[in-house]
């Protein structure tokens, strides 16, 4: 069914190891395309993988086909392979293939003996388990010591200290004639040997004594080792994540990449989720209940946010969070070694913490409670030119004796808010006094006008006509009804 029709072999493992990377990431290599070019000019050719059917199609205009029966074919000259090529025994074919998967494999893991984040995630592991087992060795000691000498728990608060002291001391007894210099201060050692003396602790056999100076031993071993680890742990972090170690630490540091699996999966996540990394337990129980999420998580250990007053602390770890997925992202896939980035970065926050701190005490320096508001005198001037919108001018038309009443009845009104109705009935009369005067006054100016267009036109006037007619008694009520609205109004306005 199927025959050869041209092979071509890589000229060493190299070059076989390019074509198979290249194959994996669905791209043509340079010598597939040579070949290709050479020989399937014009044809139909059988790929396993479409995406590099589709990658050929684009590149050389050569028609690729994958379905079902190109990959049966396929798999069928994988089992044939040696009676297809001559000259290539089984024997031969297994190393080869071996080889090259090894090196592929190699080149998967894209290995550099500097950048090994495996090594951090491990070290902060241990170095919190170190820590666990160092407290929980300290409690046994204080607690099994402190039934033959109770008051020096309360003496000595550090662990170290107090199981050098324990080792050094023995029974109690011994202590008025020991030399705690190396151990402990001069203050802490006098009272230490007064305690000694009038102790209520019991007595304590010489093999007790023998396994407490054992457990002492591998409180001060472990404290050693821990400390090793601690100057390892940094050594490598400033080697593999310079930028991130300037701005949160080495410790805090350590425990994103560890908590993010590594630090190019770390590089892969935004600000905001570096920033509440490590508090995922509360970010889903305040999502399924409905409160606020958690500001920060794993950043608050950092001494930015340390500095930071309470009320800041959400500010400063969401910058520091932004701040630190750039740096991660340019420790993880930038090619530069130095922490100049991150110490940028750092100063930054450092001035903006300031800020905040300084905007707050300038606020609270002096309040402005009370205080008149002061007007800028020219503001509507430019530096050294004229006006920039012209001076308003009188307006004449504005000056109205009804409105003007009305207005200061009304602010009358607003300053004395009526408590009762009685009170609204008994200040109605008054408007209404007030309000029929400048009604007259109008009435009279319209008779007089009324009275000079008929003299012009010729018509005769009514000279035995009143001047000062008297309004009538549906103008009085109209005006009465209008006042009472007015006021009503004004009420409701102030109740509102």
């Amino acid at each position: 069914v199927v025959s050869l029709k041209a092979f071509s072999k890589f000229e060493n493992t190299a070059e076989a190891l390019e074509a198979a990377t290249k194959l994996l990431e669905s791209a043509p290599s340079k010598g597939l395309r040579k070949f290709l070019r050479a020989h399937c000019d014009g044809e139909t050719l059988g790929v396993a993988d479409s995406k590099l059917g589709n990658a050929i199609k684009e590149k050389l205009k050569i028609d690729c086909v994958h379905n079902n029966a190109v990959m049966e074919l396929l798999r069928g000259v994988r089992t044939q392979l040696t009676e297809l090529i001559s000259g290539l025994g089984a024997q031969d074919l297994a190393p080869m293939s071996l080889g090259l998967s090894h090196s592929l494999s190699r080149y998967k893991l894209k290995f550099s003996a500097d950048k090994v984040d495996t090594m951090i995630v491990q070290a902060i592991g241990l170095l919190d388990d170190l820590d666990k087992e160092l407290n929980t060795y300290a409690m046994r000691v204080r607690e099994w010591y402190g039934w033959h000498f109770p008051e020096l728990t309360k003496i000595i608060q550090d662990n170290i200290m107090y199981a050098k002291a324990v080792k050094l001391m023995g029974d109690r007894a011994n202590a008025a004639k020991l030399d705690f210099s190396e151990v402990l201060p001069e203050e802490v050692e006098t009272e230490l040997k007064e305690a000694a003396v009038i102790s209520m602790g019991t007595e304590i056999s010489d093999l007790d004594l023998m396994n407490i100076k054992d457990l002492c031993d591998q409180v001060l071993n472990l404290s050693e080792y821990r400390a090793q680890l601690y100057d390892y742990l940094k050594s490598r972090m400033n080697t593999v994540a310079p930028n991130l170690t300037a701005l949160v630490g080495e410790l805090v540091g350590a425990r994103l990449i560890a908590h993010g699996g590594s630090l190019i999966n770390l590089a892969k996540q935004p600000g905001s989720t570096v920033q509440i990394l490590g508090a995922e337990k509360a970010l889903f129980r305040a999502l399924k209940t409905k409160h606020s999420t958690p500001k920060y998580g794993l950043i608050y250990h950092a001494s930015l946010v340390g500095q930071a007053a309470p009320k800041h602390k959400g500010k400063i770890s969401r910058s520091l969070a932004a701040k630190a997925a750039l740096a991660i992202r340019c420790d993880a896939l930038g090619d530069d070694q130095d922490n100049s980035m991150g110490l940028e970065n750092r100063a930054k926050l450092e001035a903006r913490l300031r800020a905040l701190e300084g905007k707050e005490l300038g606020r609270s320096a002096g309040s402005a409670k009370g205080k008149p508001k002061i007007e800028v005198y020219d503001k509507d001037r430019k530096k050294g030119a004229g006006l920039i919108t012209p001076a308003k001018t009188y307006n004449p038309a504005a000056d109205s004796v009804l409105s003007q009443i009305t207005n200061t009845a009304a602010l009358d009104e607003q300053d004395t808010v009526p408590k009762k109705k009685k009170k609204v009935e008994a200040e109605l009369p008054q408007i209404e006094k007030a309000a029929e005067v400048p009604a007259i006054e109008a009435k009279k100016e319209k008779k007089k006008k009324k009275k000079k267009a008929d003299k012009e036109a010729g018509l005769p006037t009514n000279e035995n006509e009143p001047e000062n007619e008297e309004p009538t008694e549906k103008e009085k009520k109209k005006h009465q009804t209008e006042d009472v609205e007015n006021a009503e109004v004004g009420e409701k306005k102030k109740k509102k």
